[in-house]
């Protein structure tokens, strides 16, 4: 434990010394970091901004990855010649309509929904278009199968429409060949959500989509096609929801490239609220740093340290862009992070700030300022940090980017506070010792000498402290909401029945997190890519409802040299295309099976006698296969891949369907079964569709996520003991830890959050999150001396009760601006955040005082024997003497040892078996500081032992001191007595001073020899002279000075000359 306190003492060693440099020369602090912003905005300039989703969401060495380059190796995609739907292995370019009716017919087989059909496919055709100084339609760029494009077929039902309309031809599925036309058509490649009878007679059919793919051979080419898509996409937006020229269907669009305009849109939607986020937050900080000292608040402050937030997120992200990183949409949630991490670290160092000594010069002010709030924000953000750079190793190109970006914001985020804010702190403190407005900067009055002005003056101008007398208490007045943590918040907690009702909460809490895990789902859906009010939306329901019966075909590939000749291997390939056909993600019906080595040994063995052939040895194998059944025009051509010599086979290739496959868990068991299937078989065989890439998800993000969570969970434990060395603090955190992601992750799961990237993402950072209450509030209650745990209780709360709860409202409104973007990515994040802070809060505010005063230090003390310890130890030193105060004592003097002997302890280190402090190690904190101005009692030089029990020690005393005594001075208020000491008359005597001295200068003032004499400035004297004009009939009062004689504030404030 000792050898860890170095961290502590080397931190607070640093920070004293930057301190100092900054308080003397703020100039350079200030000028400094400005440029650097500047500079690094100018990165922007390279930016490349990726919206690529199958990079972005997809595991960078995925198996979908590899099984696509192991086709692509054999089977590379001809869009123009040799192009074939079915056996694509990207994207490319195509635009894809599903249609419906609107006229109250579902069935699209008529001849008016038919016409229509006729209609839209002519429009779409011969849209022209133009690009790059060119004009072109859909067949100049359109993917051929020889010199025909790729066409729709099934339009050419039209012929035979008006029969099928009165029942006179029935279409049989799943495909039937055009009585007219001789086309074969695969009705489950058009139609969507077929009914049918047993004997597969078609009945009606609800949805009909048509596609057009364009040629993406070369870059022109693809070029060219991502142009024609965007004037697909806004010809359909114009004929249907401008022009609305159809009566009969409905049309939902959709393209290769409409997830990537959907991720811009996602980037642009959240823009706008950039500055209202701003706005927001810099009202909120401005409010919450001021005071009604209009002096000591600092309302410019809180606005700078949003605006520190706002130079460290663009220089990190500059710089970032001049390192060649791409930039991605999601970035974007990173300044609203930086925001409320910013304005949180901004409530820490001005509650450090607040600490300070105000009869010391500003350097060292500062320097105290920035050493006691190394820890605080230190350890803030080296476990956000962490917690990003766990997410830099993440195989998801969009978790790795975003936390490269937002890891970068965070550490440019803590040194721009330790230098920019910091001087702007220094030059609010030079403005503060001159005691000038906060917000006007002129000098004012403090509220003791400024009773008699205007009350508009009192209200908006007083404030700071009257150089002559510093310790007025009119001008040092106590927070109000951190008393009501200590007296009203901590005493409600301290009840018995409210702290069953805490942990009957607190367990009700756990079985919703439990419950909402078994309930989450996995799996990044297309549409969530998807803005809410996107065209896309509708086009997903569509596809959902009407073609997920038949929804993939399915690529198996054989790779390697296998002698096709052979009757084993030709029966380990059947056996292989079986087994895929038996499982229950595959049709079992060989209609939707395609395998040319079982058609052509079929076609062998039909025509053996025919054709008077053999294919018993390779050399026959390949030769009557290449003239049978591998033609120029037949698409098996597609499917055999042979060697250099034209004489071996090395790689062959057939189809499967998928059935009614629905639902990402769903995707993923079939992925895994089929690939299960493909290692377990003897043969070298792979499975492709090129939806696995971006199903590969799947199987990946649950693990990644719970080791990143044991990972992060460790290192923020870590962290913690390093910089709070104290193991049961280190269990107690490591327990919030556990509870809290348990939280986010099972009410993610309620709130609609499925576990993808995304979320992976938020959890990442929810670990460093968790950290910051809750560490704090443990580590302020072991650290606290009381005896009893409601007293560590009440502590705790009076340190960091206000902090946590400013905190957490900072963070959650720093996020409102996601939630407003109206789509899916964005308001993860916020959902995410906002359980994190709100679970850490309500750890730290309300469970974790109650399991601590349970089962913490002092969970077997009572208050009522430690008020008897007290009771009893200030008996035996205190005799409780009437005494008059000595004529020597001053205030401020130089030294109690002039009239002391050393060797002979004082009743108060008799009290404390301790020899008493300077004023320096005195009025020290419990714990770290979080958020708020006030957090000053939650300050790094708290956890100095020595501190720590002298403050104690003045509670105890001040505490003990009142019940023994209070009964007396109670009956003998006497405002004439001034109590220099700290008792609790303070305020009273100087109400009283103030109206004897009116009346004094009311009198006086009317008589011209007094008016000149009364002017003169006065000695300050102790007690006051007022105290000392008798009074008839005055009730013999009992001076207390012999008491606050060794009391710790008198011994702090009080010296002999």
């Amino acid at each position: 434990m000792v050898g860890l306190r170095i961290v502590d003492d080397y931190l607070n060693k640093s920070f004293y010394k930057l301190g100092l440099v900054v308080g003397k020369h703020p100039g350079y602090f200030l000028i400094v970091p400005v440029l650097i912003t500047i500079l690094g905005m100018t990165g922007y300039q390279r930016i490349h901004n990726n919206i690529d989703p199958e990079y972005l969401f997809s595991p960078v060495n995925g198996e979908g990855k590899y099984e696509r380059a192991v086709v692509e190796s054999f089977f590379k995609v001809n869009y123009s010649s040799r192009f074939d739907v079915a056996r694509i292995t990207r994207a490319g370019r195509w635009g894809r309509v599903i249609v419906t009716t609107k006229d109250g017919d579902k069935n699209m087989l008529r001849v008016a929904v038919w016409n229509e059909l006729k209609l839209l496919d002519e429009l779409i055709q011969n849209m022209t278009v133009f690009y790059d100084d060119e004009y072109f339609i859909y067949r100049d760029i359109c993917a051929k199968w020889l010199n025909d494009c790729f066409q729709n077929d099934i339009l050419n039902l039209e012929y035979i429409m008006d029969d099928v309309e009165n029942k006179l031809i029935n279409l049989t599925f799943p495909g039937m060949i055009n009585p007219v036309t001789w086309d074969i058509h695969a009705f489950p490649v058009f139609f969507g959500g077929t009914e049918r009878t047993e004997d597969g007679i078609i009945i009606s059919v609800p949805s009909v989509q048509l596609v057009y793919f364009g040629n993406a051979d070369n870059k022109k080419y693809d070029e060219k096609g991502a142009a024609w898509e965007d004037a697909f996409l806004d010809l359909i937006e114009e004929i249907q929801d401008k022009k609305n020229i159809f009566k009969h269907i409905r049309i939902t669009r959709f393209a290769s490239r409409t997830l990537d305009h959907e991720l811009e849109k996602n980037t642009k939607s959240v823009i706008p609220y950039f500055t209202s986020t701003f706005v927001v937050m810099a009202i909120f900080s401005i409010v919450t740093c001021m005071m009604t000292d209009w002096v000591r608040s600092k309302p410019w402050l809180g606005l700078l340290g949003n605006l520190s937030a706002a130079m460290a997120t663009l220089a990190a992200f500059g710089f970032c862009m001049y390192a060649g990183v791409d930039f991605i949409g999601i970035n974007l949630a990173a300044p609203f992070l930086m925001i409320g991490i910013g304005i949180d670290d901004t409530f820490v160092m001005l509650a450090a700030w607040r600490r300070t000594s105000i009869k010391q010069p500003v350097p060292e002010r500062m320097a105290q300022m920035l050493s006691e709030a190394a820890v605080s924000i230190t350890i803030t953000s080296v476990t956000d940090i962490f917690s990003f750079w766990i997410g830099i190793f993440s195989p998801f190109p969009s978790v790795t980017i975003f936390c490269i970006y937002s890891g970068a914001a965070t550490c440019f985020l803590f040194v721009w506070h330790l230098t920019f804010f910091a001087a702007c702190v220094a030059i609010s403190g030079y403005c503060e010792h001159k005691n000038l407005h906060s917000v006007f900067c002129f000098k004012v009055q403090p509220l003791s000498k400024s009773r008699n002005r205007c009350f508009l003056y009192r209200w908006f101008c007083s404030g700071g402290v009257d150089p002559d007398d510093l310790d007025n208490p009119l001008d040092n007045q106590e927070h109000g909401f951190m008393v009501f943590f200590r007296d009203y918040f901590a005493a409600f907690l301290n009840y018995g029945c409210v702290k069953i009702l805490v942990i009957l909460i607190f367990g009700v809490y756990l079985l919703g997190a439990g419950y909402g895990i078994t309930q989450i789902e996995e799996g990044l859906e297309r549409r969530k890519v998807a803005k809410n009010d996107s065209y896309a939306i509708e086009f997903f329901d569509r596809e959902d409802d009407y073609f997920k019966e038949f929804p993939y075909r399915i690529q198996v590939i054989i790779s390697g040299q296998y002698d096709y000749s052979n009757p084993v291997v030709q029966r380990r390939i059947e056996n292989l295309t079986q087994t895929f056909e038996n499982t229950s993600y595959i049709s079992s019906d060989r209609l939707y099976t395609k395998s040319w080595l079982r058609e052509f040994l079929q076609y062998i063995k039909r025509n053996q006698d025919y054709l008077n052939i053999t294919i018993n040895t390779n050399e026959e194998f390949i030769r009557e296969l290449k003239e049978l059944y591998l033609g120029p025009t037949s698409t098996n051509s597609l499917d055999v891949k042979f060697d250099e010599t034209g004489e071996n086979i090395i790689a062959m290739r057939f189809f499967i369907q998928a059935v009614n496959i629905s639902g990402t868990e769903h995707e993923k068991e079939m992925v895994r079964a089929l690939r299960k299937i493909c290692r377990e078989s003897q043969l070298n065989a792979t499975v492709f569709h090129p939806y696995f890439v971006f199903f590969d998800q799947f199987e990946l993000v649950r693990s990644l996520s719970i080791k990143n969570m044991i990972i992060g969970a460790g290192i923020m434990m870590l962290v913690s003991f390093i910089f709070i060395p104290n193991m049961l603090c280190s269990i107690w955190v490591a327990f919030s830890i556990l509870s809290i992601e348990a939280g986010v992750v099972g009410y993610m799961a309620l709130w609609g959050v499925h576990l993808d990237s995304i979320s992976m993402i938020n959890l990442i950072m929810c670990i460093g999150f968790s950290v910051d209450f809750t560490a704090h509030i443990c580590y302020a209650f072991m650290s606290s001396k009381a005896k009893s745990s409601d007293s560590r209780v009440k502590e705790s709360l009076y340190a960091l009760g206000l902090p946590i709860f400013q905190g957490s409202v900072s963070t959650i409104l720093g996020m409102i601006g996601l939630l407003l973007a109206n789509n899916y990515i964005f308001s993860v994040f916020f959902k995410m955040v906002f359980l994190v802070v709100f679970f850490g809060a309500m750890h730290g505010l309300f469970l974790l005082p109650v399991l601590l005063s349970l089962f913490g230090p002092g969970s077997c003390t009572s208050a009522g024997d430690d008020e008897d310890i007290k009771l009893s130890n200030i008996e035996k030193s205190l005799p409780h003497p009437y005494c008059i105060p000595h004529p020597q004592f001053t205030l401020n003097g130089s030294n109690l040892g002039a009239v002391k002997d050393p060797n002979i302890p004082s009743p108060i280190e008799r009290y404390s078996k301790k020899q008493f402090k300077n004023f320096g190690d005195m009025d020290k904190d419990l714990g770290l500081g979080t958020s708020e101005e006030n957090s000053s009692e939650s300050s790094i030089q708290s956890q100095k032992k020595a501190a720590l029990e002298d403050s104690a020690l003045e509670r105890r005393y001040r505490e003990a001191w009142r019940r023994n005594s209070d009964l007396n001075l109670n009956q003998y208020r006497n405002p004439q007595v001034l109590d220099i000491f700290g008792n609790d008359f303070d305020v009273d005597y100087y109400r009283h001073r103030a109206k004897i001295e009116d009346n004094r200068r009311s009198y006086s003032m009317q008589r011209p020899e007094v008016r000149s004499r009364y002017n003169e400035p006065k000695r300050k004297q102790s007690p006051p002279e007022g105290g000392y004009y008798p009074r008839p009939n005055r009730n013999l009062g009992r001076s207390s000075s012999y008491h606050n004689i060794v009391h710790p504030r008198f011994i702090k404030e009080s010296r002999f000359p």
